[in-house]
């Protein structure tokens, strides 16, 4: 699960969401310092510190305001990712994140630097484990080489497959695989298809999205975004849906060339 940061009572809101989702048994909640800049970690923290037992919060660090005139760039030189790895432990609460992410390779640092930054950091006591987002097969096979590598984020819905072959080397691997952006919009043909498919289930275009990914791996976890007390519920009685295989079959067709 995804939790934006929002200002006055949006926030409020937003706080209310997490400790619900905990509540109804969400087990792993995804933030960022890219989300406001650390604004995130610190609601995290405000609403659900201390963290219960079972409860992983992953985030995620390499984007920083270090480009012309700040805005947020790529940025993995050691540094920079020490610091932000040390500004994710003050503003979450904690002692050691259990699962840290790079957000994204940087281009311009040497790949070693980066995940070398991390592992030494894991071996200090900072990191429990380390993941990576947004890579392909071939990044991922270098990341191997220098790091145990348990989970990768990168975006896939049901009609957006262009990470399946990540997944199948995830899979290959037992490497979890955290979709975002999990649920999207798509043509209108494909939209009507989903669509059918959750009128004959009882259920929404969103559940079935879900449940479609829940159903498609076994090492797939998805991260749906919400702000929203009802779309909470609603994303989470997505684990509860069942797919016939014609339903399978419906959907599997939606991302194939025409």
């Amino acid at each position: 699960m995804q939790l934006p940061t929002e200002p006055g009572s949006a926030r409020e809101t937003s706080l209310m969401v997490a400790r619900r989702a905990v509540d109804l048994g969400v087990t792993l909640i995804d933030t960022a310092h890219l989300y406001g800049g650390g604004a995130n970690e610190e609601l995290l923290a405000e609403a659900l510190h201390p963290y219960p037992d079972g409860l992983l919060i992953t985030t995620k660090v390499g984007v920083a305001r270090t480009g012309p005139a700040g805005e947020w760039k790529l940025d993995g030189r050691p540094s920079i990712l020490r610091d932000q790895v040390d500004q994710a432990l003050r503003r979450l609460r904690v002692e050691r994140i259990e699962l840290l992410q790079l957000h994204r390779i940087d281009p311009e640092t040497p790949l070693s630097d980066q995940l070398g930054t991390l592992r030494d950091l894991q071996t200090e006591g900072k990191l429990g484990r380390i993941g990576l987002s947004e890579v392909t097969v071939a990044e991922l096979d270098q990341a191997r080489e220098l790091i145990d590598v348990v989970s990768v984020q990168n975006r896939y819905n049901i009609l957006d497959r262009e990470h399946e072959p990540v997944l199948a080397a995830c899979e290959a691997a037992g490497i979890a695989f955290l979709p975002w952006r999990p649920v999207a919009a798509g043509a209108s043909g494909a939209k009507a298809e989903i669509a059918a498919v959750a009128a004959e289930l009882g259920a929404t275009p969103t559940q079935v999205a879900l449940a479609w990914l829940l159903d498609h791996s076994p090492v797939i976890l998805p991260i749906p975004g919400t702000a929203r007390m009802d779309h909470l519920e609603e994303n989470l009685a997505a684990a509860q849906l069942h797919l016939l295989q014609d339903h399978r079959d419906r959907l599997d067709r939606l991302s194939e060339p025409a």
